[in-house]
């Protein structure tokens, strides 16, 4: 199953939350892949940590990438896409990292070209199924379960041709103003681009690399990046949450429904999704943060010992650490039940 993490906003967690679900996914038995599709690489970063700079460099892997992966089919090259060999983390081998690439928006103009001339220039037919080929073939190489892709927060072709590849889809989002504009404009668009997919697909279906048949629909929001202040949301951001969940429920649902893009009702139902889609809001991690980066693992991997506190200090990270924990398996559980009642429809 493949799902796209995307929010044109940026800072809202968008990376970050990809990583979490995948590593909660891969701890409970999932194979997943992790697909960096944001040339600034931070969801690279988080995986390679250390590793970040060498894997760029190094003969046996810099060309192991989003970018170089589909090279061939961008360059006009006779040669077939082919799987990548992936990263994966000491900690978690049932996670798999497809690198990202400071410069995959070089892509963006022909992609779009080609996306926008109706398959009437001959040479560009192969480029929009071309992610969704280097995804599969990588998927089928490793296995996987889940591969869960994280976008750059724009309105780009390839955003768009990487969302239509999807079979679900994430929308991440914080509890400010800029938030919520956002979202207004996530009800309009999305549903274009799924419109442009549909007309398409027949179009392009003597590609090499036609488009995916799969259908991207609405898994769930998560709210995140607020504080919390004796035991409850700081007042500030009550309001923005509230409306954040009314417009998931109502114009994102009334959108979404009208695309074609929701799962049935069983589905929501049986993976505990809630009927404003909110699946989780999620604080700032606050200080368990930087020990987390220090170890390269998710908050709710630290282990007690990587703490490095004493006393109620760390008493209270470690409970913090053990409600993140409970949040991510919870979400990781809704979308193994998504996946699996999907598939059993």
């Amino acid at each position: 199953m493949k799902i796209v993490f995307f929010n044109h906003k940026g800072g809202v967690s968008k990376t970050t939350t990809a990583y979490n679900i995948g590593w909660m996914l891969g701890m409970l038995g999932k194979k997943v892949l992790l697909v960096d599709a944001d040339p600034q690489c931070n969801l690279s970063g988080l995986v390679l940590g250390e590793k970040f700079d060498e894997y760029y460099t190094e003969d046996a892997t810099k060309y192991h990438n989003i970018k170089d992966g589909v090279k061939m089919a961008f360059g006009g090259k006779p040669i077939p896409i082919q799987a990548v060999d992936c990263y994966s983390p000491e900690r978690n081998k049932n996670l798999y990292l497809l690198t990202g690439h400071a410069n995959l928006s070089e892509y963006d103009a022909s992609l779009s070209l080609a996306q926008n001339s109706n398959n009437a220039i001959s040479a560009l037919q192969n480029l929009p199924g071309a992610f969704n080929e280097l995804i599969n073939q990588t998927s089928e190489k490793y296995n996987i379960d889940f591969v869960l892709i994280d976008l750059n927060p724009g309105l780009s072709a390839i955003n768009q041709n990487l969302f239509i590849l999807s079979d679900g889809f994430f929308i991440p989002t914080n509890p400010d103003p800029f938030s919520i504009m956002a979202l207004d404009t996530l009800a309009v668009v999305l549903p274009k681009w799924v419109d442009w997919a549909d007309r398409s697909k027949e179009l392009f279906a003597e590609a090499a690399y036609p488009l995916s048949d799969s259908r991207p629909k609405f898994i769930g929001g998560l709210i995140q990046r607020f504080n919390i202040r004796n035991g409850k949301v700081a007042k500030p951001y009550r309001e923005n949450i509230a409306e954040i969940q009314d417009i998931m429920q109502n114009k994102l649902f009334e959108s979404f429904q009208k695309a074609n893009m929701l799962f049935t009702d069983a589905i929501y139902k049986e993976a505990n999704i809630p009927k404003n889609f909110c699946l989780a809001e999620i604080p700032d991690f606050q200080g368990l943060l930087p020990k987390a980066n220090e170890a390269g693992v998710p908050v709710f991997a630290l282990l007690d010992d990587e703490i490095h506190e004493s006393g109620q200090v760390a008493i209270d990270m470690k409970n913090k650490r053990n409600r993140f924990y409970e949040d991510f398996e919870t979400i990781a559980k809704q979308l193994i039940a998504v996946k699996d009642n999907a598939e059993i429809e």
